[in-house]
C-alpha cells in the first residue's frame, strides 16, 4: 500500500466518522423540542448571570453604606429584604459592636445567625441610624415605596425612631417618578376584616386597582409579622399635566391612612437621609449627591 493510498483511506475514514457524529446533531437541530431545550438553557444561564450582577450591585451599595455610616457603639435599625443580607454580612465582617434592632422576623434571624447584638425598641427607643432597602426610590424627592416583603409597618416604625435612614439598593430601584420601576403597586397593610372595604374605598377615591396579595408557598393571602393582610394598589399612570410631588403623595398617604382598617402604607415620605445605588460596573452612586 502506497503512502498516497493510506492518506486517502485516513481522510475517507475521518469524513465518515465526522458525518456519523454530525448526522444525529443535525437531526436534533431540526427537532423543535430540542431547539427549545437549548433556548431554555441559554435563557436560564442569562438569568443567572443577571441575578449575580444584581447581587453584586446590592453588595456594593450595602458595603459602602455600612463603611460610611456605622461605627462601634451605635444603635442601629436593621431593615428587611435581599440587600440587607449584605449589610449584616458587612457588620459581622468588620466586627462592629452595635446594638441591632430588627424590622422583621427575617432580619432578627439574620442578626442571630451572625452573632450580632440583638435589641428592640423597648430597650433602644432612640436609634442612631437605620439601614434598609427599598422597592423604588424617587431620587428627586427621596420618596420611597417599600413593603414588597410585607414588612412595611415595622420598617416604618424603626425608621421613624432613627436619626438617619440610609437606603441601599441596586440600580434597578432608581427612579424619577414612583411607578416607573416598581410595577407591583403600593403595599398597604390592613386589618384582615377590613381588606374588602379598604380596597373598594381606594379604587373609588383614587382609581386604579387594589388587590389582596396572595401567598405563593401557602393557600390564602400573605400574612404580615403583625398578623395582618397586605393590599397592593396599582395606582393609575400619571398624566402629562399631573404633578406627583411630595405634596401629592403626602395627601394620598394621609387619605389612605385615615381609612378605617388601614394599619400603614408603603410610602416613606420625608424620612430618607441618603440613598446608595450599586451598579453593574462596580460603582456606587448616592442621593442626594455628595
Amino acid at each position: 500500500m502506497t503512502i498516497k493510498t493510506s492518506v486517502y483511506q485516513l481522510i475517507t475514514t475521518s469524513r465518515l466518522s465526522l458525518s456519523s457524529t454530525l448526522l444525529p446533531l443535525k437531526t436534533h437541530l431540526n427537532d423543535k423540542s430540542f431547539r427549545n431545550s437549548i433556548k431554555l438553557v441559554s435563557n436560564t444561564s442569562q438569568l443567572k448571570m443577571s441575578s449575580n450582577g444584581l447581587n453584586a450591585s446590592k453588595r456594593d451599595a450595602a458595603f459602602r453604606a455600612v463603611d460610611n455610616h456605622l461605627k462601634n457603639g451605635l444603635k442601629v435599625g436593621i431593615g428587611s429584604g435581599s440587600t440587607i443580607v449584605f449589610a449584616i454580612d458587612r457588620i459581622a465582617e468588620k466586627g462592629l459592636d452595635v446594638m441591632c434592632v430588627p424590622t422583621s422576623f427575617q432580619s432578627k434571624q439574620l442578626i442571630r445567625e451572625k452573632g450580632l447584638r440583638l435589641s428592640d425598641l423597648e430597650e433602644c427607643p432612640q436609634l442612631d441610624v437605620t439601614i434598609d432597602g427599598a422597592d423604588e426610590v424617587d431620587v428627586e424627592s427621596l420618596i420611597l415605596i417599600k413593603g414588597g416583603g410585607a414588612a412595611l409597618t415595622q420598617e416604618k416604625i424603626v425608621a421613624s425612631a432613627s436619626k438617619e435612614l440610609i437606603i441601599v439598593a441596586d440600580y434597578t430601584k432608581e427612579s424619577t417618578d414612583l411607578g416607573l420601576k416598581w410595577t407591583k403597586g403600593l403595599p398597604i397593610e390592613v386589618i384582615p376584616m377590613a381588606y374588602k372595604t379598604v380596597t373598594n374605598k381606594i379604587e373609588k377615591q383614587f382609581k386604579g386597582s387594589a388587590v389582596l396579595r396572595m401567598a405563593k408557598a401557602k393557600a390564602g393571602p400573605v400574612v404580615t409579622d403583625n398578623g395582618n393582610f397586605v393590599i397592593d394598589w396599582m395606582f393609575p399612570a400619571k398624566t402629562k399635566e399631573e404633578k406627583r410631588d411630595i405634596k401629592y403623595w403626602s395627601e394620598v398617604n394621609t387619605s389612605i391612612k385615615m381609612m378605617a382598617g388601614v394599619v400603614e402604607t408603603g410610602l416613606f415620605i420625608g424620612m430618607t437621609t441618603r440613598v446608595y445605588f450599586g451598579h453593574n460596573d462596580g460603582s456606587v452612586t448616592t442621593f442626594p449627591k455628595l
